[in-house]
């Protein structure tokens, strides 16, 4: 472990701040349909794995950065400006998880990113998409249907500027809150119930975007009796064919089956079923 706090004495927090600033604005070069910005997030916090665990001869060493690497490719998706945030919180744990294997759960560390995805996507896509650059574009077109070169200039001054503030202070706040409150939070149960609280959240974040995201409805109805199947499993239980089949996509995944198994399973399934009136 001594290996381990040699390195991180050779980067200063700045430096830190830096990483976490600059590679959030990339979380999206490597989006994908299956993980979404897994790989982005991996590509943020490399430098911090890289420096917990630097050497790859020391056969301990490289099974926990595998460890640490593979953790982070979980599914990630959240607005990149607030990314910086999640980061610098999950580069704080990650350095606790290393100095202190013992009592440090890094399950942990994939709860409480989940159950920040939800909130700070909410809050992020309707500041920065919804109006910074509403405002920003609006008052740039007018300023350029007048024929001013300030038009272009204000609206990515004004797209720009808030969005460097939160993402700069947003992953100073997270590593440097990380580091202050993690020590307490491994007194007592603390931990614990943190990873209860996050487990809760992720379930709800995950349920609202099975609920909001997976329209599977059936078109299925009696003319005879005026029997609509939908209105009686909406009035079991609301997007239950959407719960039904997302939790069959998901045994499907945890057997380790295909991405390109389950999409083929989706496209050419979705079609067979939509033909024969069964679900739309």
């Amino acid at each position: 472990m001594s290996e381990n706090n040699t390195a991180l004495k050779k980067r200063s927090d700045f430096k830190k701040y830096l990483q976490f600033f600059w590679r959030s604005w990339a979380i999206q070069a490597s989006w994908n349909y299956e993980r979404q910005m897994n790989m982005g997030f991996l590509y943020g916090i490399a430098p911090t794995l890289d420096e917990l665990y630097p050497n790859e001869n020391d056969p301990e060493q490289l099974a926990h950065k595998k460890e640490a690497y593979e953790r982070h490719m979980a599914f990630y998706n959240c607005t990149p400006q607030t990314s910086a945030f999640v980061l610098g919180l999950a580069a704080s744990m990650e350095e606790q998880y290393a100095a202190d294997r013992e009592h440090f759960n890094p399950e942990t560390i994939n709860a409480v990113k989940t159950s920040l995805m939800g909130p700070l996507s909410g809050v992020g896509d309707s500041f920065f998409q919804g109006t910074v650059k509403i405002i920003a574009f609006g008052l740039g077109i007018s300023l350029a249907q007048q024929g001013s070169i300030l038009g272009p200039i204000l609206a990515i001054l004004i797209s720009l500027i808030p969005s460097w503030f939160v993402t700069w202070f947003g992953g100073k706040l997270g590593y440097t809150m990380g580091s202050k409150y993690l020590t307490k939070l491994q007194s007592g149960n603390l931990m614990d119930q943190l990873m209860y609280v996050c487990g809760v959240v992720g379930l709800m974040v995950i349920g609202a975007m099975v609920a909001s995201m997976v329209g599977i409805v059936t078109p299925i109805a009696f003319e005879s009796s005026g029997l609509v199947m939908q209105d009686i499993v909406d009035g079991i239980l609301p997007q239950a064919i959407s719960l039904v089949v997302t939790l069959g996509m998901f045994t499907l995944i945890r057997k380790r089956v295909s991405t390109g198994w389950l999409l083929a399973l989706c496209i050419f399934g979705g079609v067979a079923i939509n033909a024969l009136g069964i679900l739309a």
